[in-house]
């Protein structure tokens, strides 16, 4: 699979065209379909287009088969609506807060251990 076909693909899944995409990486409108003619891009570039469409530069160059963004990124699920349910059964207000606080707990022993 080329970069042009790998940079499609994830645009698809993504709910983007390529036009979309190119503007969203800062690049002219067309830009990604010049790959498609044997242009190579840049290397700013692909970074460009890889931060867009969260996927490794790695991936989009075909070193790599995951998709997943070569640049870990912190996630705060003690501050998001992540926890809804479990079990099928809906957790109250109070008892997501008091996950959160376990999980803040949790994360603070794992940081002095790191230390």
């Amino acid at each position: 699979m080329t970069t042009f076909e790998r940079i499609k693909k994830v645009s698809k899944t993504r709910g983007m065209n390529l036009k979309q995409v190119a503007i969203a990486s800062g690049l002219s409108e067309n830009a990604i379909y010049r790959y498609n003619q044997g242009v190579e891009p840049s290397g700013p570039a692909i970074k460009a287009i890889a931060d867009t469409l969260s996927v490794s530069t790695e991936y989009l160059l075909g070193i790599d088969e995951d998709t997943s963004s070569s640049q870990k990124k912190k996630v705060d699920i003690l501050d998001d609506e992540t926890i809804l349910a479990f079990d099928g059964m809906e957790i109250e207000e109070s008892e997501k807060e008091k996950l959160r606080d376990y999980a803040r707990y949790i994360i603070s022993l794992r940081e002095k251990e790191n230390k």
